[in-house]
């Protein structure tokens, strides 16, 4: 895999993010949350991950 594919599939992770972000809004996920909180602090890890690895 290159670096163009890796960069256009985070890039594509990064949009999804902002869906998670939404769910937490509602209020009848009920323990899912707990489950969407971890999606999101996971696909921060990555996406810092990432910028540390190709930021050059």
């Amino acid at each position: 895999m290159d670096a163009q594919t890796i960069r256009e599939r985070v890039a594509e992770i990064e949009s999804k993010r902002e869906s998670l972000v939404r769910l937490l809004d509602r209020t009848d996920l009920g323990t899912l949350r707990i489950d969407v909180n971890q999606a999101i602090e996971e696909i921060d890890d990555l996406l810092e991950e990432f910028k540390r690895t190709f930021s050059n």
